[in-house]
């Protein structure tokens, strides 16, 4: 969503995805060979705490720094383009499904601006605004179900004159749960509602995704460097010696006499507080739940750097009393049984699932 170039033109540009958060960018490229797909290139690099907050780009000669040189190292890995679709963070998005009247898709753009402005907390002249009409079933034959998702003026400009200044041509920008929907579910298509929850570094978001379109989006301030930050506290150690422990030990009780384990299950209460909270609010909200008889989340993925957390899927299934498990960021990408490639071992890809989604949209 959010397309800058015209559709005419874009279908023929391939793209790479290009995924900047607080504390670390990331980017992807695929390419066709025949019906399958391979990995082009690949490259991340942090970023200085600092530079952005929350999405919001604070020192853009900094990131501008960071930016060219991942650049030049994934042209070394064989990226042949700079034509990018680059991610939106969620914080400041907005996504919502609205129903319409059975009316001309002509007559649809302004249906969707009068329900923008009843739906987007924002003066619609201060946002990017875009839509999408979901198919139609035998279930909801009345009526058009439609995606809307705005993103402010003052957040995007930023990240479009970053890109002018580093020579990338942005086809399109969307918000970060659109690709990672994209990457961890076959087909972007899900029978029964299901929440991805995508573990970051600085934050965490929760996104409900059934049929065919995201349902409901928000974001959590746990996340790795507040788990990090508890075990730092806990034994009285560095921050480097912290994050080290963590992705060692993690949730393992038989290790470091459950030091570690300790440490990490109060903020992790945390977190399955806010997972419970949209478990229960869901299916009473579900009002555009045409197609399954039950609005229940049926299970929970995990994605992001910090998903791969030992004992984390265990944990959380044990506690929620519902089916957890790792997504798969190779699921639209890979042959079946195949989930990694040598060059980014599964656990690490897990960090690119919003890099590898936005990739897949460059190739459409």
């Amino acid at each position: 969503m959010f397309d800058f170039l015209s559709p005419k033109n874009a279908l023929t540009l391939p793209a790479f995805g290009l995924d900047i958060s607080d504390l670390s960018l990331k980017l992807a490229s695929l390419k066709r060979r025949g019906e399958q797909l391979r990995l082009e290139s690949f490259g991340r690099a942090s970023i200085p705490a600092g530079v952005l907050e929350k999405g919001e780009i604070k020192n853009q000669s900094e990131l501008i720094k960071v930016l060219k040189l991942t650049l030049e190292e994934a042209k070394n890995r064989g990226l042949r383009t700079r034509y990018i679709i680059g991610s939106l963070p969620e914080e400041h998005a907005f996504i919502r499904v609205i129903q319409l009247p059975k009316m001309n898709l002509a007559e649809v753009a302004q249906a969707v601006r009068w329900e923008a402005e009843a739906n987007i907390p924002l003066p619609l002249e201060s946002v990017y605004l875009d839509y999408q009409v979901l198919p139609q079933s035998p279930a909801n034959p009345d009526h058009l179900d439609v995606i809307i998702s705005a993103a402010p003026k003052t957040l995007v400009d930023p990240y479009l004159n970053i890109f002018e200044k580093v020579g990338l041509k942005p086809i399109a920008l969307e918000i970060e749960s659109q690709a990672i929907a994209r990457a961890l579910l076959k087909n972007c298509q899900s029978e029964q509602p299901v929440l991805i929850i995508d573990l970051g570094a600085s934050a965490t978001s929760f996104i409900i995704f059934s049929g065919q379109a995201i349902r409901f989006t928000t974001t959590v301030s746990v996340s790795g460097s507040f788990l990090t930050e508890a075990i730092a506290k806990k034994l009285s150690v560095s921050q480097a010696e912290a994050e080290a422990l963590k992705i060692t030990t993690g949730l393992d009780k038989t290790k470091n006499e459950g030091r570690i384990y300790s440490a990490l299950v109060p903020p992790l209460n945390a977190l399955l507080t806010h997972i419970k909270t949209y478990l229960e609010f869901y299916p009473e909200h579900a009002e555009h739940e045409h197609d399954v008889q039950n609005p229940s989340i049926a299970k929970i993925i995990l994605s992001g750097g910090e998903a791969a957390l030992p004992g984390l899927v265990s944990f959380l299934s044990l506690e929620l009393k519902i089916p957890v498990e790792l997504g798969n960021p190779w699921i639209n990408i890979l042959t079946p049984p195949l989930k990694e490639i040598p060059e980014l071992p599964f656990e690490q890809s897990l960090g690119y699932t919003t890099a590898l989604g936005l990739a897949l949209r460059g190739l459409d």
